[in-house]
């Protein structure tokens, strides 16, 4: 998706401006384009972005949830909404990188801010919402890859077999309104301290999906991760606590994977997404070596 010149007309006309200028692409975003405007002394993020049902986006839903995080203080906020539009302040702020939640105190600090999604945005949402439960969207992505002839086919029965057993390991949830989508670029910094963007994939979901998706996202050593569970659970995990969460994050790989695999058949986007699907099945078969290797300390 490119911002054209008819998007920069609709986008000008959009009846929350009374001005607009400087309307200029942003960068990041795969699944929906972002582009700045300033109108008089302010300046918004006007996100772009149509329903996506083969990976269960509905801009409904992600409406709903950044409106109910902007409540908490935890998003910036929504200024206007229309069919495949959402206008949202701009906040001064740079988007985190790997190497910050490498960072103890970075790490705490988006640790809290995860818990606070979990706990106040939790309660602040009301009426629909849609579910994130991941092996229901592993489930999804191999039946659209066997109905869609992907070259990926062959992979699938030991790969649904694979999350059957993570299923197993993780067993019943909690659940919580999750971000599912903690990639370090969603985490903004500044100077009042950090926020949280792009609700896509927003749901209720385990707690521990966002918390080893953000490990995974950020390729955190072992010692980082007990930091991080200590964090937000306030102890230590015991070896049930991890072997949970090891499973999740193993999950989250495989999410992340068949993502990529349903995205070479149906992205407009340029990306390589032959090659991510590639990379994050190479990550998710070693973090399940690790996962199968570990097995017996529960």
């Amino acid at each position: 998706m490119t911002l054209t010149d008819t998007l920069r007309s609709r986008i000008a006309s959009l009846p929350c401006f009374d001005a607009p200028a400087g309307i200029e692409p942003l960068g990041g975003g795969i699944t929906n384009i972002n582009v700045t405007v300033e109108d008089g002394d302010r300046k918004y993020v006007v996100r772009v972005g149509s329903d996506i049902p083969e990976h269960g986006i509905l801009r409904w839903n992600e409406l709903s949830i950044a409106r109910a995080a902007t409540a908490c203080g935890l998003s910036p906020e929504v200024r206007h909404a229309e069919p495949d539009i959402m206008v949202i302040d701009y906040v001064d702020a740079e988007p985190l990188e790997e190497a910050d939640l490498h960072d103890e105190t970075t790490l705490r600090d988006t640790t809290a801010l995860i818990r606070r999604v979990h706990g106040e945005v939790t309660q602040m949402l009301h009426g629909p919402v849609l579910a994130f439960n991941v092996f229901h969207v592993l489930n999804t992505y191999a039946a659209f890859l066997r109905d869609r002839k992907s070259s990926h086919i062959p992979l699938i029965p030991d790969l649904m077999d694979d999350a059957a057993r993570l299923k197993s390991a993780v067993g019943p949830v909690d659940l919580v309104l999750g971000h599912n989508d903690l990639l370090p670029a969603n985490i903004l910094r500044g100077e009042k301290g950090l926020w949280l963007v792009d609700w896509e994939y927003g749901g209720l979901n385990s707690p521990l999906f966002d918390l080893g998706g953000l490990a995974t996202n950020a390729d955190l050593p072992r010692d980082a991760e007990l930091i991080l569970l200590t964090t937000y659970f306030g102890t230590e995990p015991d070896a049930g606590l991890l072997h949970r969460y090891d499973a999740m994050k193993c999950a989250s790989l495989l999410r992340e994977t068949m993502w990529s695999m349903v995205s070479e058949i149906t992205s407009e986007i340029e990306f390589d997404y032959s090659e991510y699907s590639a990379k994050n099945l190479e990550r998710f078969r070693t973090a399940l070596t690790d996962f199968n290797a570990n097995g017996d300390r529960t």
